[in-house]
């Protein structure tokens, strides 16, 4: 069945009717895909089911398959401790590490892979895997990409929506500073972020549309299943949505993550700019609407250039330079920082991404050391479970 909006009317601008709500503390739950690496030859490697099952033991459903045999997933549980979600986030790495070193691979958290990219690649068994191979064909060669994954709690799959259409001036922010993947291949891409320059081939990914109420949303959708689009619900790859089996929204928009720390900067982060958009759905206040055509354009220089040089703001199509627009972006959540008590985590966390860059900039540094794709690798394997 549907859902209708709040209070049962239509709005026609894509504000949600105001709520007397007090906005709650908010779960926060961490996915991340991992890549599976060869420690001699530093190539990619096939072995991501059996890597699950023998991790099984210790994560049981906190691991997972992915599409190729290249890739696992990992998932912590959800959060309203930011301490306790650090703890899980470094445990579930750390278990994970321990199944594939026992059998003779390691993991690497970066968003693309550095060597040992074949096509086809190897599709990991399954019903739903092989029908995507059939429907997307060569698509799925790029799906060596890996992304970390943001739930942030929703119980109302109403608001998820509105708050969709507040987050979405803020995707590029999110690519700038969450960028690990300017390898592919074992050539430097010239992107900080190549996985999401990819990513926007497929026909439903990139920021989601403004949506002008939940069944506006859940028209979009049904189109998309009825056009074979899409082969299930689990295929809508914007970078903001509604969870299909979980009362949270997603925001999916950012590389696999190259530390731990990186990734609870970036947990932190989208918790708080959710619980920001929430406080405004719920006082009526209408979304921000960049163009679609800016938002778009925002998104691809900060995917090129992460937190170097100058980004788009997308609401004013000017240049701003990227540091200046991720602090402004830390000033507009810091109440929500404060609520959910990760403001001094995140303003440290901050001055470390300052000083140290993104993980492209890591990878590019380690890179300089001998010109050697060999010591990224080794790099990203050493970063991703930091002992």
């Amino acid at each position: 069945m549907r859902s209708e909006p709040h209070g049962g009317a239509s709005p026609t601008d894509g504000t949600a009717p105001a709520s007397t709500r007090a906005p709650a503390t908010l779960t926060v739950g961490v996915e991340e895909e991992l890549l599976l690496v060869d420690p001699l030859t530093r190539e990619l490697s096939p072995r991501g089911p059996e890597v699950v099952s023998e991790a099984a033991g210790e994560l049981g459903d906190r691991a997972g398959t992915e599409l190729t045999r290249y890739q696992v997933e990992v998932r912590t549980d959800p959060h309203t401790c930011l301490k306790e979600a650090a703890e899980q986030i470094r445990s579930t790495r750390a278990a994970a590490a321990r199944a594939a070193a026992r059998l003779g691979v390691r993991l690497a958290s970066t968003g693309t892979p550095v060597l040992g990219q074949t096509s086809p690649v190897p599709i990991t068994p399954g019903a739903r895997y092989a029908r995507s191979a059939v429907h997307f064909r060569a698509l799925d060669d790029e799906q060596t990409a890996c992304a970390c994954h943001i739930h942030v709690g929703l119980p109302d799959p109403r608001d998820a929506v509105y708050v969709s259409n507040h987050l979405r001036p803020w995707l590029p922010t999110l690519i700038a500073f969450s960028a690990n993947s300017p390898f592919r291949d074992g050539q430097d891409t010239g992107y900080a972020s190549w996985r999401t320059t990819t990513w926007g081939r497929w026909p439903v990914a990139g920021p989601p549309p403004y949506f002008e109420s939940p069944a506006h949303f859940d028209d979009l959708v049904d189109t998309l299943l009825n056009t074979e689009t899409l082969i299930d619900r689990g295929g809508l790859y914007w970078d903001i949505r509604p969870s299909h089996h979980l009362p949270t929204i997603e925001v999916r928009v950012a590389d696999a993550a190259l530390t731990p720390d990186d990734t609870l900067f970036l947990a932190a982060v989208v918790r708080a700019v959710t619980a920001t958009a929430l406080s405004s759905v719920q006082a009526g206040e209408p979304a921000p609407r960049p163009a679609p055509e800016v938002l778009r354009a925002a998104c691809w220089r900060a995917a090129r250039d992460g937190l170097a040089g100058t980004g788009i703001d997308p609401l004013t199509g000017r240049l701003v330079a990227q540091t200046t627009l991720v602090e402004r972006l830390l000033h507009t959540i810091a109440p929500a920082l404060r609520q959910h008590d990760d403001l001094g985590h995140v303003r440290e966390q901050w001055q470390r991404l300052r000083g140290e860059g993104t993980g492209a900039d890591r990878q590019r540094a380690a890179y300089r050391q001998d010109s050697s794709t060999h010591d990224v690798v080794d790099y990203i394997i050493s970063a991703t479970c930091p002992q």
